[in-house]
């Protein structure tokens, strides 16, 4: 490709694109961004482009595009309304660390701060909630930002990043010759590991009797599902998760515990205040995972490792903060460690966990009577998929199932909504996944209020013809508002209860083929049907209206006050 020619702002920006090994944009057209899309027509051999129905279904489409691919996301908006539908979905891959390039249009140089017709301030917006932004005003300028784009969105801690282009640097003229940027003053992404600290981890290590690991996103970010389970399998060390580290460690492990927090497993939650070493890799002791803080591991010391420094002691104080990358930290210390964790400590967390079954997870996952549960539709999903779909959820009770009661054993197979909590967030990431990811079976577990908050990318899916099967479980509420309304406010259901559409007449609409299904009878089925069918497919299920999902650390509790079944407060 000959690229020391002059070409036009709009044609450097997708040439720059093509260097970055971009094959996949999700975007929307407007008046501000024509002239890129007007070059894009002529590259379509070349970059796919996703016509959403909604900007924030781009963001998110975007953001599980680049958690399946392990490649950078790419968005494109126009100005005005087109770029701040973006917000939402800009905030969830910022909170989540996810690298998605994302490129705004903007009214021309001249009518900047007129208040002109969709013009609006994205760099001051966007700059809470964003790694880096930048606003480019001359075609000259389109190169090198692109390449710091990537750059930034890669490098260190993950994130999105955001270019606003103005109209008149898209169609001004440059000279195309594009640099792919190695380094940046002042700005370090890859910390080396400090030999002074890993020969004291390897001494708090050495000395501990109940250690535990909990393995975060950052292990599945930095590629080291590999390095975790050789740990693991050396030291024989109990490890948990956090709902975004689900699926960094085979599930199958017989040093998987399960997941931690507001709504993990028994074991790990108990016996974190039990724990005289904790082992935090890639993670960054969210609120939902510690429960009440001055509670918080009170027995434990703890070796932080995380390659942000601004995580390092920002929640939790620990004995030994480490500033690297966690997949350096694993590959150094596990030829040099000889420790072997006592098999009795790992029992106890085996121990609680089989309570846990026999109180929660067999009446979830096994009832024979009454309304169907959320439980035995994940478990019946997880055994008819092997534990190798991809799953993707929506936000509140149906994540929570999907999280639980799936069985995870493929890294980067929960997309899900973590730091943000983005009610929405399911339907345009499942298709932004399967995108990804087509050759892979691709299930989105939704529920009804969250389905409805974007359930205009049905209209994307019909487009392009992209095989999701997705689960509506609709109890027809607010299913997680509702549970803390009964637990907290005495069941005063305030705008909870939420009539829902006729959603596989709304699906057929569209063309897509749909099942309700309403007894338990009907469900094995269902499910199968929906699995073998070749195309996109909607299968809403009616669930139990009031059921609630437990365990639960109550708010103000300890991770270790856990309870199984409704308590009274």
């Amino acid at each position: 490709m000959n690229t020391n020619h002059i070409i036009t702002g709009a044609e450097a920006i997708l040439l720059a694109l093509l260097k970055e090994k971009t094959d996949t944009v999700f975007g929307y057209p407007g008046g501000a961004i024509m002239p890129i899309y007007d070059k894009l027509f002529n590259r379509r051999h070349q970059l796919k482009h996703i016509l959403v129905r909604h900007e924030q279904g781009a963001a998110h489409a975007a953001q599980a595009y680049a958690q399946v691919t392990g490649k950078t996301g790419v968005c494109f908006a126009t100005s005005g309304p087109g770029a701040t539908n973006l917000i939402t979905g800009i905030t969830n891959a910022n909170l989540d660390s996810i690298p998605v390039v994302f490129i705004t249009a903007q009214v021309a140089s001249a009518f900047l701060g007129t208040d002109a017709f969709q013009e609006t301030d994205m760099i001051s917006l966007s700059m809470p909630v964003t790694k880096w932004n930048f606003q480019v005003t001359s075609a000259d300028e389109i190169p090198d930002a692109i390449a710091k784009a990537f750059y930034f969105a890669n490098t260190g801690r993950p994130g999105p990043v955001l270019l606003d282009i103005t109209k008149d640097a898209q169609i001004g003229q440059t000279t195309f010759n594009y640099k792919r940027i190695k380094s940046i003053r002042s700005y370090n992404p890859h910390p080396a590991l400090n030999d002074a600290d890993t020969k004291k981890a390897l001494s708090m290590i050495s000395a501990s009797k109940k250690p535990i690991l909990f393995a975060g996103h950052g292990v599945l970010l930095a590629k080291a599902t590999r390095q975790l389970e050789a740990f693991i399998n050396k030291t024989g060390m109990p490890v948990a998760v956090t709902l975004l580290g689900k699926s960094a460690i085979d599930e199958d492990s017989p040093y998987y515990t399960g997941m931690l927090g507001m709504h993990g497993n028994y074991g790990p939650n108990v016996l974190t205040n039990e724990a005289d070493l904790i082992i935090a890799a890639g993670m960054r002791f969210d609120d939902r995972v510690t429960g009440n803080l001055e509670k918080y591991a009170t027995k434990a010391q703890i070796i932080h490792v995380d390659i942000d420094k601004a995580e390092l002691n920002k929640n939790v104080k620990a004995h030994l903060p480490i500033c690297a990358d966690i997949k350096d930290f694993l590959e150094k210390m596990t030829p040099m460690i000889s420790y072997k964790t006592d098999e009795a400590w790992l029992q106890k967390f085996h121990e609680l966990n089989h309570i846990e079954k026999e109180k929660v997870i067999d009446r979830e996952c096994s009832p024979h009577e009454g309304k169907i549960r959320a439980g035995e539709i994940v478990q019946l999903l997880s055994e008819k998929t092997r534990g190798n779909a991809i799953i993707v959820t929506d936000v509140g009770q149906n994540q929570m199932m999907g999280a639980r009661y799936y069985h995870y054993k493929i890294p980067n197979s929960l997309i899900t909504s973590g730091g943000l909590g983005t009610m929405g967030f399911g339907l345009p990431a499942a298709m932004g996944a399967q995108v990804g990811q087509p050759n892979r079976t691709v299930v989105l577990l939704s529920g009804d209020g969250g389905f409805q908050m974007t359930m205009q990318e049905l209209g994307t899916i019909f487009q392009y013809n992209l095989p999701v099967k997705m689960i509506i479980l609709n109890n027809n509420f607010l299913g997680m508002v509702r549970q803390w309304q009964q637990l907290f406010n005495d069941k005063r259901y305030a705008e909870t209860q939420m009539p829902t559409p006729d959603f596989p007449m709304l699906a057929k609409a569209f063309g897509i083929e749909s099942k309700l299904v309403e007894e338990r009878t009907q469900l094995d089925t269902a499910i199968n049907n929906m699995l073998h069918h070749q195309g996109p497919y909607l299968l809403e299920i009616k669930i139990e209206k009031e059921a609630n999902v437990f365990p639960m650390i109550y708010p103000g509790k300890a991770v270790d006050e856990i309870v199984l079944e409704d308590a009274v407060l």
